[in-house]
């Protein structure tokens, strides 16, 4: 009786035009716990919230694949991270299919119709870089959406089912963690300040671990998308929402901007290191293109006699990264609107030659490898996945700063990016962060602004063998490129590989970064052989899914953050 009863609701609700998607989710969003290590058979996803991981691995239990889960894991992310999770950014997707195909989708956001090459300088040509980093002006075109419908034709499920965990995690909120207390409320004034409407991070007291965030605006939205696919965000009433809200802020993306956007299939960036096939995303990430740079350049030493974090490793990894971010701010730029040499960057021969100079034992000088610069903002966000089919998926979205341009869409609940300032604000000019770049990332209206996301997959014996990638701007590639290395030249283990301390360089400013708890006598080391070092906060949040056999698969979050490693 009580069924019949049931099915007579649905016919009613359905006759009345009010469809109710039931929850299929057994995720208690008000007490979990974070999970750094865990072995299973089946599948597992790697986030930057235990949440999300747990949505995607529900899908996955369900019968989806690993782009289902990467896809319900993202829309999670956008409810639960809203440092960087988002609806209102953008980001790329790298995946080795069970059919052998690799694919890759750019879904980074573009410059708008009305953006002009000087749109950040004052009447005397002085960069005004608060405009490209906070507020309305700082966003571009978002491309999140877009980028999940372009990977819904390698999915199973229906969007619908994928999306309702992020939905009735909006709706019905979930509780945040101290981490996320402690952000919102360092964040309290700028959220006040750059808003035309106070938005939901905002309470009159301060935040504390154990609250709930509810954001019935964001589930509103979250439904149009479910319920008009695409359409639901660029076009219609959320589109209408972007728009006025680019209006109160003197932003400048229209409705027209955001129909025109479209996500693109790209060409991945495939490799050979060691006997593993390297898959990696292509421009306008610089990232997998230097990271070929890299490995290739490593692959001609013995680095595994070195040693992990020896003097000898770490100097040799550090003439590496000087190289190739020397040629990151030189040559690389969105392909589709500069020429860009690709094929000679990463050739034999071309590498050969960028290694000439390297002395052991010797610091080397940026002042003697001539090239530009570029720094990035490090909110960003990476989620693995791997499942029982064969199919592995490594995706990177950003709203580039934490929480990006901080101004969330009046009635739709989400946060805007603030990628316009990845672009060269003024070529040869740095900006905020020191950045210098050239006319290759000079802002042109529609063109995508360089990234540094590296998201990856290896292969060994044509299967799927490790899922990594990691948030944390131009520190993101020589993150990727050391867990690499750790695993495959050092043979450590996935928990070392992510976990103990790292280091960057990136050409310019020309010192060597490293985390707390680097080894005290090779700091000494590097120092005597006129290295500049500077101790800093933590580099990156490596995600890493490990296959090694049929049914073994190992998942680590990095202890960094609240970042969860969930399976089955």
């Amino acid at each position: 009786m009580r069924k019949v009863k049931f099915v007579f609701i649905l016919v009613i609700l359905f006759l009345s035009g009010k469809i109710i998607y039931a929850q299929p989710s057994n995720i208690d969003p008000y007490h979990y716990k974070i999970k750094k290590n865990i072995e299973c058979k089946n599948g597992a996803v790697v986030s930057a919230h235990t949440l999300a991981s747990e949505a995607g691995v529900q899908i996955l239990k369900e019968g989806g694949n690993a782009i289902d889960a990467a896809i319900a894991t993202q829309l999670a992310l956008a409810v639960v991270y809203p440092g960087a999770g988002n609806i209102g950014g953008g980001g790329f997707l790298v995946a080795h299919l069970k059919s052998g195909k690799n694919i890759s989708i750019d879904y980074r956001e573009v410059a708008p119709a009305a953006a002009s090459r000087d749109m950040y300088l004052d009447a005397i040509g002085n960069p005004v870089t608060n405009l490209s980093i906070n507020g309305h002006l700082s966003a571009g075109v978002p491309g999140t959406v877009a980028g999940l419908f372009a990977s819904m034709k390698y999915a199973k499920l229906p969007f619908k089912k994928l999306i309702q965990p992020a939905i009735d995690l909006a709706e019905k909120g979930f509780a945040i963690t101290e981490a996320q207390a402690k952000s919102f409320n360092a964040t309290h004034d700028d959220f006040i300040k750059l808003n035309t409407t106070i938005p939901v991070f905002v309470k009159d007291n301060l935040w504390k671990a154990g609250d709930t965030l509810v954001q019935k605006d964001l589930a509103n939205t979250l439904k149009r998308i479910r319920d008009l696919g695409e359409k639901g965000f660029y076009e219609g009433e959320t589109a209408k929402l972007i728009a006025e809200e680019m209006k109160k802020g003197k932003g400048i993306i229209t409705e027209k901007d955001l129909k025109k956007y479209r996500a693109k299939l790209r060409t991945p960036v495939v490799f050979n290191y060691r006997g593993h096939i390297i898959i990696t995303m292509p421009l306008p990430s610089s990232g997998g293109i230097i990271l070929e740079q890299m490995m290739k350049m490593a692959e001609k030493y013995n680095v595994a006699a070195m040693k992990f974090e020896t003097a000898q490793s770490v100097q040799l990894m550090t003439e590496i990264e000087r190289r190739a971010y020397a040629d990151r701010a030189n040559f690389l730029g969105d392909a589709d609107f500069v020429k860009v040499p690709v094929k000679t960057l990463v050739s034999d021969k071309y590498l050969k030659e960028r290694m000439k100079d390297y002395e052991p034992g010797k610091a080397g000088s940026s002042t003697q490898t001539k090239a530009g610069n570029i720094k990035e903002s490090e909110q960003t966000t990476h989620l693995s996945v791997i499942d029982n089919e064969g199919n592995a998926v490594s995706v990177t979205t950003t709203l580039n700063n934490s929480y990006g341009s901080k101004t969330v869409v009046s009635g739709a609940g989400f946060l805007l990016n603030d990628e316009m300032d990845d672009f060269s604000v003024k070529p040869g000019v740095p900006n905020l962060y020191g950045a210098v770049g050239n006319e290759k990332n000079a802002i042109t209206p529609g063109k995508r602004m360089l990234s540094s996301m590296t998201p990856t997959i290896v292969l060994k014996n044509n299967q799927p063998y490790l899922v990594v990638g990691t948030p944390g701007g131009t520190t993101i590639t020589t993150s990727v490129f050391q867990t690499l290395v750790d695993i495959i030249d050092f043979k450590m283990t996935t928990d070392d590989a992510v976990n103990k301390p790292k280091f960057h360089h990136q050409w310019l400013p020309d010192q060597v970064d490293v985390e707390k708890g680097f080894p005290e006598d090779v700091k000494k080391q590097l120092t005597k052989m006129g290295y500049t070092l500077k101790e800093r906060s933590a580099i990156g949040r490596t995600e890493v899914i490990k296959k090694t056999a049929p049914q073994k698969i190992e998942a680590v979050a990095d202890k960094r953050g609240d970042d969860d490693a969930a399976g089955y």
